[in-house]
This record gives structure tokens, C-alpha cells and sequence, in this order.
């Protein structure tokens, strides 16, 4: 270590987030907030800012930092390196058990989930406006999730934070010159057999009504061959094939590439059919037509939280961890992993005055995204476990919030709304008509009474106004981009979204630099590539007392979620209990819905997979007039 490394002081300041964007008192006139913190309430600098004592400092070596208290019990100081969905998960199911945990986070509780106040706006003791990284959403298939909020206490609910989700039971496809589109499948099938699916499946998508029917029939055709195929077929052949070969887009219509493909890949996650695999895409699909059929399910198809994520989840949960003994060091980043003798040695950080030095555990929970622990593999600990160094070819891509703050409640509808003829592909989510507190009484002035919540998951593409992608606009730009793909896609969209309505905006802070060739993003999202599977480390590795945890990890949702990167925080904590020979019970791996009645069709597939034949319903050919 260089002699400028030094032990961090026992109470450190917390950071700010990067600096955000302005908010707008109107379309004309930008009042920029002034640069400062802006972590509130339960997560202040009281709460988040305690240090560590120091642990194990060895004679002519750089003071080291202590994961745990010096008193702690040896063999089960854990430092989580990374307060996100999976640090947090992993730090809960460890201090469950007993396990000495501190916790290391470069930016937030809560990482790309959390809440983000905008600084500058509270009136008359209210509170900030709420900000967000992007709209939350909680699907039925979301099962590890909510067995952790179900164990965080919240007051007055009997069910803990899981009693602060709420049903979203309705959505819209919205279309430009077009009526919006309501797909609703069945509330239930008796019988579940391929061909009771395939007619469920038509109908659904035969409210789509410029998609021709034929073509509609080949696609549920295509998803019946999906959800019979066994997990040989789904790995070894629909992993290497993109989804938009697979479904035959480039030989489709307009109507059906926007509706039956855009729908599931660039509108909900991020992703790009012709590089994302058909295992990845359609797996959603399925787990989607299981949730709206209620199979599987933990609850409603569609849930959103009653308030600002940090506020009804990660404020409870931290205040939980605490009393559990948990440690929180927020603004400490990693830079670096030490690796001698097998194992790790120590973690670099770095204070939010930047000063450095070394962590000592006994045990090391990696949970920072994949583009940030990329740089942390050594030489040394990719020779130990090859699968470290395969993370550098995963890929991550744009999705991030704008946030628009409205004077007046807006409910377009009650629950998601998808603008499927946006170049910008985005989706949206009026917040105020789910919450429990009322809106202008509890955040802002008291003029704002509404929060239209937007996705932006297509940042290459040229906009409707200026024709260039969203990377190229400045932040007033993306504002009017945005505004005119979402008029353009509403049946009277520009009286139902005027103008005057707009209170004021909020861009997430983690795109850096809009508007200028230097324009980054701080939180980009992981996508599924073509054959991205076989770069993706389990959350255990060949070095044993590294684990690691995000939505980049292998599990059972191969898709970058929250329920993903919980159970991936699961995975990590019990690959910690196993390496130090713990007697506790492991942390419950909840898996995705598999349905009973196909398992046959599924068993039948492998064989013929391993004799070289196609799966069985696999026989209709498109037919192009």
C-alpha cells in the first residue's frame, strides 16, 4: 500500500449522488439545484455513516479496516462489498444467522431500486419530490423478493413491507393514431395441454388488430414450441439463436415485429431482438402467460409499491439490518482486491474523502454491478477461477427515468403503460394513484400532486423532434422528446398531458454529461446477449472466500431483475454458510414456475434434442403471401 493509504476515520461524511439534472419550474425557465448531498430521513448521515474499528493490523503493513468489531467471533466477519439488491440480501440472510456483517456501498442503499430525492425542492416541511433510477415493478412471479419483504418489519402492517405492495391490475399498449391495446389472457385454463395454450395465446393476441391473423397463429405456434421444449433444447440450441430470428421478424409485418416482438425486448427489458437470445426473451414470455394464468404466483400479476421505494422498503429494511447488527459504510468505494495464497487477502476502499486503505474479513460478498467488479479481477484471481475473467464480455446497455412532476393527478390508467411506437421505447407509470400518503401534502411545495414515472430504454435510436438519439439531446431536449412520443402515442395525448400540467422534471442522475460528446451513464443496466449464459459466474467461486452477488450472477431469472439480483444475494450468503462449515439452515432459493402439466412434453424434448430432432410441435412453417 502507498504511504498516502491510511485508516478511515471511525464517523465519515456521506457523499452525493452525481450531480442531477435541473429541475424546471416551466417549459422556459430551468432553476437548477445547487450540488449537495441529498440521502435523507432513516438514511442519513447519522444512520449510514458509522465506521469500522480496526481488525488485524499486521506489524509494517498498511492499516487494515475490520468488517467486524475486533470482540467478533473468529471465521465470521463478512464485508459485503456493495449495498444494492443482492449486497442487502446476502447482508439479511448472514446477520440472520449470526454472521458479523458490514457493508460497503459507493453510492446509495438500495442501488438501482432506490428512491433519489431531488434536492432543493421540500416547502413548508414537506419532503423532497421523489426521484427514482426508473419505475419499480413487482411481477407474481417475484417470489425471493417478497419472502424478504415479508421478514423486514413495517408499522402497522401484519405482513411486514410485503403488505406495502399494492395491485396494478391494469395495462395499456398504447399506439399512435390507433386504439390502445388491453391483452388480457384467460383468468384460468382447466386443462393445460400445448393446444389449450396456443388458443389462449391467439386470442390474447388477436386484440392486436394490424397484426394479421396468421401471423399471430405462427407466433403462438413458436411460443408453444418454447414452453414444451426440455432444458437441454432451451440451453444448447435456443441460447445461441436470437429471438428475432427464432420468431421469423424479418419476414413479418410491421404490426407483428412491434407488437409480438418490441413488446417483450427494448419496451420491458432493455433489450434488442436481433443480439438477445430466444431462451432469455421467451422464458419471460412464459413466465408472464404462467403469472397471468395465477400459477406459481405470490400474488397479483402486476404489483407497484405504495409509495418511494426507499421510503415503504429500503428505509425498513436498513433499520431491520441495523438492529440485526449490520454495519453500513455509505460513499466507501472498492478499488481493489488483494489475492495472495489462495484466498483474498483484503479489500481496497476508499472513504468519502478519499482516504484509502484495506478491508480485513473473513469472508468477501463482491455485490457491485458487473461493469464495476470487472475491474477488480486480477490477473492472479482469473488464473484461479477463469469464469472472473469471462465477465469483461458481458454487456450492459441504457435504461434509465426521467421523472415528470404534474399539478394535477393524472391517472391514464391504473397501472403500466407501454408506448409501443415511441423510437425511445418508453413505458410509463403514474405513481400519486397508488400511494398512501397524499401527494402534495407529504413532498415538493404543495403544487405538485401527481408523478409520471417514465423508462428510456432505447438511448441509439432518433427521436420524433430533433433526429437525434437520446445519448445526443441535452436534458431539456429529452424532455420534449419524451413529452411528444408519449402525446403522439395517447388518444388525446396533448389534452391529457398539456403543457401546463408540468410542474417540473427530473432526469436520473446517473446519466452524466447530457447533451456533450463526453455523456455517460453511471447505472447502466446488464442485457441477455446471444450465448451470454456461459460468461455469467455462480455466485460461488473457485476462490473460497469470494462470492458474489448482482443481477449478472446465474439464477433462476435469466434476466437482470431485482428478484435475480435477490437471489443471487441468497446464493452468495449460503455458499458463506457452507465455506465456514455453519450449521444454520441455508437461505430458501425460490425458483421459476415450471408447469406441472408440461413436464412430460419437456422430459420427451431431451430425447429428442439428443437424438438430433426437432421438438415435436416445431412443424409450422410462416407462410409470406
Amino acid at each position: 500500500m502507498s504511504t498516502h493509504e491510511k485508516h478511515l476515520p471511525h464517523s465519515a461524511a456521506l457523499p452525493a449522488e452525481p450531480e442531477p439534472r435541473p429541475v424546471e419550474p416551466s417549459r422556459d425557465q430551468a432553476a437548477p439545484p445547487s450540488r449537495r448531498a441529498f440521502v435523507t430521513g432513516a438514511l442519513g448521515a447519522g444512520a449510514l455513516g458509522a465506521g469500522v474499528l480496526a481488525a488485524g493490523v499486521t506489524a509494517g503493513a498498511a492499516p487494515a479496516f475490520g468488517a467486524s468489531l475486533v470482540s467478533s467471533s473468529p471465521g465470521k466477519r463478512v464485508a459485503v462489498l456493495g449495498g444494492g439488491m443482492a449486497g442487502l440480501t446476502a447482508a439479511h440472510e448472514l446477520a440472520e444467522r449470526g454472521f458479523q456483517v458490514t457493508v460497503y456501498e459507493r453510492k446509495s442503499l438500495g442501488g438501482k431500486a432506490r428512491s433519489i430525492p431531488v434536492p432543493g425542492t421540500a416547502a413548508g416541511g414537506r419532503r423532497d419530490l421523489p426521484g427514482e433510477h426508473g419505475f419499480r415493478f413487482f411481477p407474481g412471479f417475484y417470489r425471493n423478493v417478497p419472502d424478504s419483504m415479508r421478514r423486514i418489519p413495517f408499522p402497522g402492517n401484519a405482513n411486514g413491507v410485503w403488505d406495502n405492495l399494492v395491485s396494478a391490475p391494469q395495462a395499456i399498449f398504447a399506439q399512435a393514431g390507433r386504439p390502445d391495446m388491453h391483452l388480457t389472457l384467460p383468468n384460468g385454463i382447466e386443462n393445460i395441454t400445448p393446444e389449450a395454450l396456443r388458443d389462449a395465446l391467439i386470442a390474447a393476441a388477436s386484440v392486436a388488430s394490424q397484426v394479421p391473423l396468421w401471423e399471430v397463429a405462427f407466433w403462438a405456434e413458436k411460443m408453444v414450441v418454447f414452453l414444451t421444449s426440455g432444458d437441454l433444447r432451451r440451453r444448447k440450441q435456443w441460447e445461441y439463436m436470437p429471438y428475432s430470428e427464432y420468431l421469423q421478424a424479418d419476414k413479418m409485418s410491421a404490426g407483428y415485429r412491434n407488437i409480438l416482438i418490441k413488446s417483450f425486448t427494448s419496451t420491458l427489458v432493455a433489450a434488442k431482438e436481433t443480439v438477445a437470445s430466444t431462451r432469455t426473451i421467451t422464458m419471460m414470455v412464459e413466465i408472464f402467460l404462467w403469472t397471468m394464468l395465477g400459477r406459481g404466483n405470490d400474488g397479483a400479476p402486476d404489483r407497484v409499491l405504495n409509495g418511494p421505494t426507499s421510503e415503504v422498503w429500503v428505509e425498513p429494511w436498513h433499520q431491520l439490518l441495523t438492529s440485526l447488527g449490520v454495519t453500513f459504510n455509505v460513499g466507501w468505494t472498492v478499488t481493489g482486491l488483494d489475492y495472495a495464497g489462495g484466498k483474498i487477502t483484503g479489500a481496497r476502499v476508499t472513504d468519502p474523502l478519499g482516504n484509502a486503505g484495506v478491508v480485513d474479513a473473513d469472508y468477501y460478498v463482491l455485490a457491485v454491478p458487473v461493469e464495476r467488479a470487472v475491474p477488480l479481477m486480477s490477473p492472479a484471481m482469473i488464473a484461479a477461477d477463469p469464469a472472473l475473467g469471462r465477465l469483461r464480455r458481458l454487456q450492459t446497455d441504457w435504461m434509465n427515468g426521467l421523472m415528470l412532476y404534474l399539478k394535477q393527478k393524472t391517472p391514464i390508467t391504473h397501472g403500466h403503460m407501454a408506448f409501443m411506437d415511441s423510437p425511445w421505447a418508453v413505458t410509463g407509470l403514474t405513481q400519486g394513484q397508488f400511494w398512501r400518503n397524499d401527494f402534495p401534502s407529504t413532498y415538493g411545495d404543495g403544487t405538485v400532486r401527481d408523478v409520471l414515472s417514465l423508462d428510456l430504454s432505447d438511448w441509439d435510436a432518433p427521436g420524433l423532434l430533433y433526429g437525434v438519439s437520446a445519448r445526443k439531446c441535452t436534458p431539456r431536449q429529452i424532455v420534449d422528446e419524451v413529452l411528444a412520443q408519449v402525446r403522439a402515442n395517447l388518444d388525446n395525448g396533448a389534452t391529457i398531458l398539456p403543457d401546463s400540467l408540468v410542474h417540473s422534471w427530473f432526469l436520473d442522475p446517473g446519466i452524466i454529461g447530457s447533451g456533450t460528446p463526453a455523456v455517460a451513464n453511471d447505472e447502466p443496466l446488464l442485457v441477455n446477449t446471444i450465448g451470454s449464459w456461459d460468461d455469467r459466474p455462480d455466485a460461488v467461486t473457485r476462490i473460497p472466500n469470494l462470492f458474489l452477488g448482482g443481477d449478472y450472477v446465474r439464477v433462476s431469472v435469466n434476466l437482470a431483475t431485482m428478484e435475480g439480483a435477490n437471489e443471487s444475494g441468497r446464493r452468495a450468503a449460503n455458499g458463506v454458510l457452507q465455506a465456514s462449515g455453519s450449521s444454520a439452515t441455508p437461505a430458501g432459493i425460490f425458483e421459476l414456475y415450471q408447469e406441472p402439466a408440461l413436464k412430460g412434453f419437456r422430459d420427451a424434448d431431451d430425447w429428442r434434442y439428443r437424438l438430433g430432432l426437432p421438438n415435436a410441435f416445431d412443424v409450422i412453417k410462416p407462410y409470406w403471401p
